[in-house]
Protein backbone atom coordinates (compact mmCIF):
# COMPACT_ATOMS: atom_id res chain seq x y z
CA UNK A 1 0.00 0.00 0.00
CA UNK A 2 1.73 3.49 -1.11
CA UNK A 3 0.84 6.85 0.67
CA UNK A 4 -0.89 9.21 -2.00
CA UNK A 5 -0.20 12.76 -0.89
CA UNK A 6 -2.11 14.54 -3.93
CA UNK A 7 -5.32 12.43 -1.97
CA UNK A 8 -4.50 13.38 1.31
CA UNK A 9 -4.12 16.87 0.48
CA UNK A 10 -7.81 16.90 -1.29
CA UNK A 11 -8.92 15.15 1.66
CA UNK A 12 -7.31 17.43 3.46
CA UNK A 13 -8.53 20.65 2.24
CA UNK A 14 -12.15 19.96 1.59
CA UNK A 15 -12.69 18.54 5.54
CA UNK A 16 -10.97 22.11 6.00
CA UNK A 17 -13.24 24.00 3.91
CA UNK A 18 -16.35 22.00 5.39
CA UNK A 19 -14.61 22.82 8.91
CA UNK A 20 -14.34 26.45 8.37
CA UNK A 21 -17.52 26.88 6.82
CA UNK A 22 -19.90 25.30 9.86
CA UNK A 23 -17.27 27.20 12.18
CA UNK A 24 -18.67 30.21 10.62
CA UNK A 25 -22.45 29.43 10.95
CA UNK A 26 -21.87 27.71 14.78
CA UNK A 27 -20.29 31.20 15.52
CA UNK A 28 -22.29 33.39 13.99
CA UNK A 29 -25.38 31.24 15.61
CA UNK A 30 -24.08 31.54 19.08
CA UNK A 31 -23.88 35.71 18.70
CA UNK A 32 -27.65 35.31 18.27
CA UNK A 33 -27.76 32.48 21.24
CA UNK A 34 -28.47 29.68 19.09
CA UNK A 35 -26.95 26.48 20.30
CA UNK A 36 -26.99 24.05 16.54
CA UNK A 37 -26.27 21.02 18.19
CA UNK A 38 -25.73 19.01 14.55
CA UNK A 39 -24.02 21.66 12.92
CA UNK A 40 -22.00 22.20 15.45
CA UNK A 41 -20.97 18.53 15.97
CA UNK A 42 -20.32 18.83 12.08
CA UNK A 43 -17.67 21.83 13.40
CA UNK A 44 -15.80 19.81 15.85
CA UNK A 45 -15.30 16.50 13.92
CA UNK A 46 -14.23 18.26 10.65
CA UNK A 47 -12.04 20.65 12.41
CA UNK A 48 -10.34 17.89 14.37
CA UNK A 49 -9.93 16.24 11.36
CA UNK A 50 -8.17 19.03 9.28
CA UNK A 51 -5.71 19.44 12.46
CA UNK A 52 -5.05 15.52 12.65
CA UNK A 53 -4.95 15.26 8.89
CA UNK A 54 -2.47 18.30 9.19
CA UNK A 55 0.02 16.01 10.75
CA UNK A 56 0.06 13.40 8.25
CA UNK A 57 1.88 15.44 5.34
CA UNK A 58 5.53 14.13 4.87
CA UNK A 59 8.10 16.88 6.47
CA UNK A 60 11.54 16.94 8.02
CA UNK A 61 10.58 19.73 10.91
CA UNK A 62 7.56 21.17 12.77
CA UNK A 63 6.19 23.53 10.60
CA UNK A 64 4.12 26.77 11.51
CA UNK A 65 0.83 24.49 10.34
CA UNK A 66 1.58 22.41 13.01
CA UNK A 67 1.56 24.90 15.60
CA UNK A 68 -1.71 25.94 14.66
CA UNK A 69 -3.00 22.04 14.20
CA UNK A 70 -1.59 22.12 18.16
CA UNK A 71 -3.07 25.42 19.33
CA UNK A 72 -6.24 24.32 17.48
CA UNK A 73 -6.53 20.90 19.02
CA UNK A 74 -6.14 22.32 22.21
CA UNK A 75 -9.16 24.72 21.97
CA UNK A 76 -11.41 22.09 20.05
CA UNK A 77 -10.50 19.99 23.67
CA UNK A 78 -11.75 22.88 25.73
CA UNK A 79 -14.31 23.66 23.80
CA UNK A 80 -15.52 19.51 23.88
CA UNK A 81 -15.14 19.61 27.65
CA UNK A 82 -17.11 22.84 27.69
CA UNK A 83 -20.40 22.09 25.71
CA UNK A 84 -20.33 18.10 26.10
CA UNK A 85 -18.78 17.38 29.79
CA UNK A 86 -20.09 20.58 31.83
CA UNK A 87 -22.33 22.10 29.79
CA UNK A 88 -21.54 25.39 29.52
CA UNK A 89 -22.02 25.93 33.51
CA UNK A 90 -19.59 28.73 35.17
CA UNK A 91 -16.29 29.69 33.74
CA UNK A 92 -16.85 26.45 30.52
CA UNK A 93 -19.95 28.71 28.74
CA UNK A 94 -17.29 31.55 27.77
CA UNK A 95 -14.65 29.31 27.48
CA UNK A 96 -16.49 27.26 24.70
CA UNK A 97 -17.23 30.18 22.97
CA UNK A 98 -13.86 31.43 22.64
CA UNK A 99 -12.03 27.93 22.04
CA UNK A 100 -14.64 27.47 19.25
CA UNK A 101 -13.86 31.70 17.99
CA UNK A 102 -10.44 30.71 18.06
CA UNK A 103 -10.30 27.36 16.05
CA UNK A 104 -12.84 29.06 13.28
CA UNK A 105 -10.37 32.05 13.69
CA UNK A 106 -7.14 29.65 12.96
CA UNK A 107 -8.88 27.78 9.92
CA UNK A 108 -9.50 31.09 8.45
CA UNK A 109 -6.09 32.27 9.30
CA UNK A 110 -4.37 29.36 7.16
CA UNK A 111 -7.39 29.87 4.29
CA UNK A 112 -6.68 33.26 3.78
CA UNK A 113 -2.65 32.42 3.87
CA UNK A 114 -3.71 29.11 1.34
CA UNK A 115 -5.48 31.66 -0.89
CA UNK A 116 -2.33 33.94 -1.16
CA UNK A 117 -0.23 31.10 -1.92
CA UNK A 118 -2.43 29.00 -4.56
CA UNK A 119 -4.64 31.59 -6.23
CA UNK A 120 -2.53 33.38 -8.90
CA UNK A 121 -4.24 36.27 -8.36
CA UNK A 122 -4.17 36.97 -4.33
CA UNK A 123 -0.70 35.84 -5.26
CA UNK A 124 0.56 38.53 -7.53
CA UNK A 125 -0.62 40.87 -4.81
CA UNK A 126 1.29 39.66 -2.08
CA UNK A 127 4.29 36.99 -3.64
CA UNK A 128 6.05 36.96 -0.30
CA UNK A 129 3.01 37.21 2.01
CA UNK A 130 4.75 40.57 3.68
CA UNK A 131 2.82 43.04 1.02
CA UNK A 132 0.35 45.39 2.21
CA UNK A 133 -2.59 43.16 0.59
CA UNK A 134 -2.13 40.32 2.73
CA UNK A 135 -1.56 42.30 6.15
CA UNK A 136 -5.17 43.76 5.16
CA UNK A 137 -6.79 40.80 4.36
CA UNK A 138 -5.53 38.73 7.17
CA UNK A 139 -6.21 42.29 9.73
CA UNK A 140 -9.50 42.00 8.60
CA UNK A 141 -10.23 38.66 9.22
CA UNK A 142 -8.79 39.42 12.83
CA UNK A 143 -10.96 41.96 13.61
CA UNK A 144 -13.85 40.17 12.30
CA UNK A 145 -13.03 37.45 14.60
CA UNK A 146 -12.57 39.38 17.66
CA UNK A 147 -16.23 41.41 16.75
CA UNK A 148 -17.81 37.65 16.65
CA UNK A 149 -16.24 36.65 19.29
CA UNK A 150 -17.54 39.53 21.31
CA UNK A 151 -20.79 39.50 20.47
CA UNK A 152 -20.63 35.25 20.84
CA UNK A 153 -19.21 36.24 24.55
CA UNK A 154 -22.09 38.54 25.45
CA UNK A 155 -25.27 36.90 23.86
CA UNK A 156 -24.66 32.75 23.87
CA UNK A 157 -26.37 31.65 26.93
CA UNK A 158 -27.65 28.27 26.54
CA UNK A 159 -30.37 27.19 28.42
CA UNK A 160 -31.18 30.98 29.76
CA UNK A 161 -33.45 33.61 28.53
CA UNK A 162 -32.96 34.33 24.75
CA UNK A 163 -31.22 37.19 23.55
CA UNK A 164 -32.68 40.55 22.71
CA UNK A 165 -31.03 39.98 18.89
CA UNK A 166 -32.53 36.76 18.45
CA UNK A 167 -36.24 37.16 19.81
CA UNK A 168 -37.20 40.79 20.19
CA UNK A 169 -40.98 41.41 21.41
CA UNK A 170 -43.21 42.61 19.45
CA UNK A 171 -45.04 45.48 19.47
CA UNK A 172 -48.07 45.86 21.01
CA UNK A 173 -50.99 46.46 18.22
CA UNK A 174 -51.97 49.66 18.12
CA UNK A 175 -55.64 50.53 19.56
CA UNK A 176 -58.76 51.29 17.74
CA UNK A 177 -61.17 53.64 18.29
Amino acid sequence: MTFDVTTLLGFHTVISLVALAAGIVVVLGMARNATMPAMTALFMASAILTSVTGFLFPVDRVLPSHVFGMVSLIALAAALLGRYLYGYRGGWRITYVLCVVLATYLDAFVAVVQVFLKVPAAHALAPTQGEPPFAIAQGAVLVAFVVLAVLAGKWFRPGGLESAWRRAPMPDAPNSL
